[in-house]
């Protein structure tokens, strides 16, 4: 059994973690607020101008559609969204694990791969894997530095650009979608080439469009606007995840501490009653012995 003085140490050790743990709790609830408020607000408008997007890109043909072009996969960029900060339970490592099947799958299949992290973590990770190419930023970490849709426009004409230009046939986002404080899906999307309506799992049906005012408008203005919007809604609902798996991965801790404190408080307890006891034992041993 341990002694005294080392179950005062480690429930003065516990404690403070807890304490911690508890207040970090908090923080995160009070981010998750703000966070999920605008998630909410831009999912609907962001899904209804995906599947439009898609019915639209469908509708032009490979001179119009720049950001539509389906051409032989020789380069794949993936582009993992993950957090700057740990201690939100798996959050980063199932977007990992995702990136890595994916990058296992392309190599397979004879395409070359390169990796743009958004995220500390990604980019501490990714950053002596090789794969990460140097013509592009690997500042974006301070995109989660007061997000919003100004910061995040020219990443997404960066990743536009790059499809246009020919340097990738195929751009992939990775990163955690908002469901609910407890629940984050892991998900794989498909920036680049903008896919068909038809092709998209929720996409429904295909829809005609009438084009107004003209297609060159739509191909110059509200394709690239609405792929800056895909990629804000992204990040949005990875940031909104993020603070929910910090808040339920700290909430967990917190009641792992209150458990181990009960266990520690109760061995204590014990040990304190077994050193009076061999007190007790021993000061009666002394006067049977002054007796004799």
């Amino acid at each position: 059994m341990p002694s005294l003085k080392e179950v005062r140490s480690r429930i003065v050790s516990v404690n403070s973690t807890k304490q911690i743990t508890a207040a970090m709790k908090m923080v995160s609830a009070a981010k998750l607020r703000r966070a999920q408020d605008a998630i909410v607000r831009m999912r609907p408008y962001a899904e209804k101008l995906q599947t439009i997007l898609g019915n639209v890109s469908a509708s032009l043909d490979s001179s119009e559609g720049v950001y539509s072009a389906q051409r032989e996969v020789k380069k794949v960029l993936l582009v993992p969204i993950v957090s700057n900060r740990g201690l939100a339970g798996a959050f980063n490592t199932q977007v990992f694990r995702l990136v890595r099947k994916a990058i296992n799958d392309a190599k397979a299949n004879g395409q070359e791969v390169s990796i743009m992290p958004i995220g500390k973590k990604a980019m501490d990770l990714y950053r002596r894997s090789g794969m990460l190419d140097n013509s592009l930023p690997t500042d974006l970490a301070t995109l989660f530095d007061g997000l919003n849709f100004d910061k995040t426009a020219p990443v997404a004409e960066l990743l536009m650009k790059q499809f246009a230009e020919g340097n990738y046939d195929r751009v992939v986002l990775f990163y955690n979608k908002f469901k609910n404080a407890a629940v984050q899906v892991t998900t794989e999307e498909q920036y680049l080439p903008i896919a068909p309506a038809e092709q998209k799992a929720e996409g429904g049906a295909k829809t005609d469009h009438i084009m107004e005012p003209d297609r060159a408008t739509i191909v110059e203005g509200i394709i690239p606007k609405s792929l800056k919007i895909q990629l804000y809604k992204a990040l949005l609902d990875s940031h909104a995840a993020e603070h929910g798996a910090r808040m339920t991965a700290m909430h967990k801790a917190t009641d792992n501490a209150d458990s181990l404190l009960k266990d520690l408080k109760l061995t204590y307890n014990k040990a304190r009653q077994a050193s009076i006891t061999n007190e007790i034992l021993e000061i009666v041993g002394g006067a049977e012995a002054l007796k004799g």
